[in-house]
C-alpha cells in the first residue's frame, strides 16, 4: 500500500513509524511532516489544512489510505472531501469531529447519554458569564467552546484570572468569535483513555497520562503536553473496564444514535475523582503526546486498524496485541514556550542515541544538519519493564543531546513514582 499521513508532529511522526512497520505498507507519505518524519516517510509541501490541496495529491499518486493527524484537517472537513472522492481515509467527518471542536457539543451529548462529567453552562456575553463565575466557587474551569490547539483552557484560581480569561475568550477574540463553557472543578488524577472507533465498535488503547504543565511539579502555564507515560498504577482494572463501558461506548453509541458516528479515533480526557471517574474533555484524534507512547506498544498492523475504520463496507474487527511494557516520553521545547521563543537552533546528538526513540515535533533540517522550527521540538521514549527503568532511560538520553535554547521537565511520570 501507498499511504499519506497529514500533519507535521510528533503524533504524525508516531503514527508514520507505526505505519513503517506493517508488511503491507510499501510507501509513506507526510504532508507537510518534518525533518525526523523525512527519515521514514517522503515529506510533500501541502498544508494538513489544505484539503483541496491534500485531496489532489491523494488522487494522483494513487494512495490507498490516508491517516489524518490534527484536529485542524478533522474540522476542515478533510475526511468528508476525501470521501465524497472515493478515497480511503481513517479521521472522522466534520460533524462527528464537533466531538472536540465544540465543548458545548460534547457537554450536549455527554448529558443526553448519560456519561460522567463536571456540571456546566454557556455563555457567549462576558458580563453573563462573569456573573455566572461570582455566584459560583473558586477554582474555576473556563474553556473556549471551538478549537484553540490545546491552549483554550484556564483553571481560574481567582477573580482576576477568571475575568482576564473571559475578557480573552468572548471580548478580545484571542481564538475566534465563540463561547465559553464554564465547568465546575473537579479533583483527581487524570488520564488520557484512547480508542479506534468505527461506529459502535471500539479498540480500546493502553491508559497514558500526559503532563500539561510547562514546569517541575506541574508548575507554569498550560502546554499541548510536557510528557507521557503508561501503565499508571493508580487506575485499577475496574477503573479501565468502567470507563470503557459507561464513558467511551456510550459516547460512540450515542454519536451513532445522532447520525454522526465516529471513524476514528476517540480521545478520552478522564480523572479519576472521589466521585467516580469523569470526562474532563474529549477530542476525535491521537493525543499528542500521549501517540508518542501508547503506539509503540501495538504488536498488531496498525494498518489493518486503520482500514478496518476507513472501509465504509462491513470489516470483521481486529484485533489488538499490546505490549506489557512501559513506555515513557519527555518533550524538549524551545525556551520561552508556550510564548513565544525563537526557532533556528541546531541540535547535536541526535545520532548517538540508544535506549531511546526520538520522534521530532517541530524541526528543520539544512544540509544534513536539524534545526528547532516548533514550541515542542522533540520527544525522547522509552520502553522498559516499569516506570522507573523506561524513565531512566529517557534522561540517559536526553543528556546526550545537545542545543543551546531546549528545556524539558525532570519529573515526568511522579505520580507512578510516589504511588504507594
Amino acid at each position: 500500500m501507498k499511504c499519506l499521513v497529514i500533519g507535521g508532529g510528533g503524533r504524525e511522526h508516531a503514527i508514520v513509524d507505526a505505519l513503517s512497520r506493517s508488511p503491507q505498507v510499501e510507501k509513506i507519505y507526510c504532508a507537510p511532516g518534518n525533518a525526523g518524519i523525512a527519515r521514514q516517510a517522503e515529506c510533500v509541501a501541502v498544508k494538513d489544512s489544505d484539503v483541496e490541496g491534500l485531496k489532489s495529491f491523494a488522487l494522483q499518486n494513487d494512495i490507498d489510505l490516508t491517516v489524518v493527524g490534527p484536529e485542524a484537517s478533522l474540522a476542515a472537513g478533510v475526511v468528508d472531501a476525501f470521501r465524497e472522492a472515493g478515497l480511503k481515509i481513517f479521521g472522522h467527518t466534520k460533524a462527528a469531529t464537533m466531538i472536540e471542536s465544540s465543548k458545548e457539543f460534547a457537554k450536549v451529548i455527554m448529558d443526553k447519554y448519560g456519561v460522567p462529567t463536571a456540571a456546566y453552562k454557556s455563555f457567549d456575553n462576558y458580563d453573563e458569564a462573569l456573573a455566572y463565575v461570582k455566584s459560583g466557587t473558586l477554582p474555576t474551569v473556563l474553556k473556549y467552546d471551538g478549537l484553540a490547539a490545546g491552549k483554550g483552557v484556564v483553571i481560574a484560581e481567582t477573580m482576576a484570572e477568571a475575568d482576564a480569561a473571559l475578557k480573552s475568550m468572548l471580548l478580545d477574540g484571542s481564538f475566534g468569535k465563540g463561547r465559553v463553557v464554564i465547568e465546575e472543578y473537579l479533583t483527581g488524577p487524570e488520564f488520557s483513555f484512547m480508542c479506534f472507533v468505527k461506529g459502535s465498535e471500539i479498540i480500546p488503547m493502553p491508559l497514558a497520562q500526559d503532563h500539561k504543565r510547562a514546569y517541575d511539579g506541574d508548575k507554569g502555564p498550560n502546554t499541548g503536553g510536557m510528557g507521557a507515560y503508561t501503565n499508571l498504577p493508580f487506575i485499577s482494572d475496574e477503573d479501565i473496564s468502567y470507563a470503557e463501558k459507561e464513558i467511551l461506548q456510550r459516547t460512540v453509541d450515542g454519536m451513532v444514535t445522532e447520525g454522526c458516528p465516529l471513524t476514528g479515533v476517540l480521545y478520552g480526557g478522564l480523572m479519576k475523582t472521589p466521585q467516580g471517574i469523569k470526562v474532563i474533555e474529549f477530542n476525535a484524534r491521537f493525543g499528542d503526546p500521549e501517540t508518542e507512547v501508547v503506539l509503540p506498544l501495538l504488536k498488531s498492523d496498525i494498518a489493518e486498524i486503520f482500514l478496518w475504520a476507513a472501509d465504509k463496507d462491513s470489516k470483521a474487527k481486529p484485533v489488538a496485541e499490546w505490549s506489557k511494557e512501559t513506555t515513557m516520553g519527555t518533550v524538549m521545547a524551545s525556551k520561552g514556550y508556550p510564548g513565544s521563543y525563537e526557532k533556528g537552533y541546531e541540535i547535536k546528538g541526535l545520532d548517538d542515541l540508544q535506549d531511546a526513540y526520538v520522534y521530532h515535533m517541530g524541526t528543520s533540517s539544512n544540509n544534513g544538519k536539524t534545526y528547532t522550527h516548533g514550541g515542542r521540538v522533540l520527544m525522547v521514549v522509552s520502553s522498559g519493564n516499569d516506570v522507573a527503568d523506561a524513565r531512566r532511560k529517557v534522561y540517559s538520553a536526553i543528556s546526550k543531546i545537545e542545543c543551546d535554547n531546549l528545556f524539558y521537565r525532570n519529573d515526568i511520570a511522579h505520580q507512578a513514582l510516589k504511588f504507594k
